[in-house]
């Protein structure tokens, strides 16, 4: 009886087993424990609607990978935990991944508040850390085994709106009042000290310069303390739940700058789009990737077909537009550097990280200064033409939108002032 109990026991291991590993053809057999990967993502709490499409983004890469055998010819296996959106609980996830889940690599979590989090852990392990949309998380730290997804360059605080003002200053009459409204936050913070600077290189006057609390729901009080200064232009850094709030209130109360907008998260979003419509009418604001010719590259319309036909099923943006490609893309740089170093240890793969071009569905990636990209490759929209009722084909494409910056990827001209552009 013992024999038989030991037999059936063994029999049952196995087949959890089975079940547990992917699965491959024979000409791509994988051997061995899978290759833990682990991070902490924001699926809970006001940045969800984007960590779910970076996730899903992720979990394609991961089915693809495996598909195709695996990495060193060993399965690959993504470990996460919910971050909430908020800073305090990602040291203790990220020291669980490591101690406990006992992961060999890790990804950073989307965004600056937990990508700053979690870097004590990771200096202390001396891990490699490639984090998502996180801005200027490295400035303070200097970390050499960090690296940022996101292209806002080697000087990541401007980025968000140098094209916004490069924009305002090519306008005849030139506007020459700025007002600057921003969440007292360390995205927004950072964004709005990159504003700042852009706003003095091109010589405009600031009339006002005020941080709302993240607690703040009623936006009309921001709105009118803007309005009485009477600013030509207006710089806005904004997390999703306060630009929703700032853009209906400026509706509102029909303040009419000339121009509004910059580095306001979230207007990005397709459910934002939708539960907006043509409020955003004349809004400029940044965008990291839109479906134009211009920015498809190998692998991307492929990627976004599977992320689409998955996206229903998966409870996330459809479109995925935001996020969801540059989840995938962010997992292509560790790919990538795994597959040419052969090697799981976190000091190579950083020192090849510093020195090569990497191949992505958002085009090609080389890190610089800090682990932050080596050249920009942030964009400023506008939107516009929006009608009542648009619903997901018009957020597919680009007749709402035109590029103003860089000028590579120009699309259109900018529609100023603000009001013509609301008509």
């Amino acid at each position: 009886m013992l024999r038989k109990l030991k037999l059936g026991l063994l029999a049952a291991a196995a087949g959890v087993l089975a079940l547990a590993l992917p699965s491959a053809g024979p000409a791509k057999a994988q051997s061995g424990e899978p290759i833990k990967i682990g991070f902490s993502m924001s699926l809970t709490g006001p940045l969800s609607p984007n960590g779910k499409q970076s996730l899903l983004g992720l979990q394609i890469w991961e089915e693809e990978v495996n598909a195709k055998g695996g990495l060193l010819g060993r399965p690959v296996k993504l470990i996460y935990y919910d971050d909430q959106s908020q800073s305090a609980p990602v040291p203790g996830i990220y020291t669980k991944l490591l101690d406990v889940d006992k992961v060999d690599l890790l990804l950073g979590p989307y965004a600056t508040v937990p990508s700053a989090a979690a870097m004590p852990v990771v200096m202390q392990k001396q891990k490699l850390f490639i984090i998502l949309f996180g801005l200027g998380v490295n400035t303070e730290f200097n970390y050499d085994k960090f690296f940022a997804m996101i292209p806002s360059g080697p000087d990541p605080k401007p980025s968000f709106t140098v094209g916004f003002f490069d924009a305002a200053a090519a306008q005849n009459p030139k506007p020459q009042t700025v007002a600057f409204v921003a969440a007292d936050q360390e995205f927004s913070k950072n964004a709005c000290d990159g504003a700042k600077e852009n706003a003095k290189k091109h010589g405009f006057k600031t009339v006002y310069d005020r941080a709302y609390p993240p607690s703040t729901t009623d936006f009309s009080p921001v709105v009118r303390a803007i309005q009485a200064a009477n600013p030509d232009i207006v710089a806005v850094c904004s997390y999703p739940l306060d630009s929703v709030g700032l853009v209906k209130a400026v509706n509102e109360i029909n303040f009419k700058p000339k121009m509004i907008g910059g580095a306001m998260v979230g207007l990005q979003a397709t459910g934002i789009k939708n539960q907006l419509g043509p409020l955003l009418n004349g809004w400029v604001n940044y965008e990291t990737w839109v479906p134009d010719k211009k920015m498809m590259y190998a692998g991307t319309e492929e990627f976004f077909k599977k992320y689409q036909a998955k996206a229903q099923a998966a409870g996330v943006d459809p479109l995925g537009y935001y996020l969801g490609g540059w989840g995938y893309a962010y997992a292509q740089v560790l790919e990538q550097a795994i597959k040419e170093t052969k090697s799981l240890k976190d000091a190579e793969l950083a020192t090849y990280i510093h020195k090569a071009t990497f191949k992505t569905i958002h085009g090609d990636i080389k890190f610089g200064k800090n682990g932050e990209w080596e050249k920009s490759g942030m964009l400023q929209v506008q939107y516009h033409n929006i009608k009542q009722g648009a619903g997901l084909e018009t957020w597919r494409g680009m007749d709402y939108q035109t590029v103003l910056t860089p000028d590579n990827l120009k699309t259109g001209t900018l529609i100023y002032p603000f009001e013509k552009a609301r008509q």
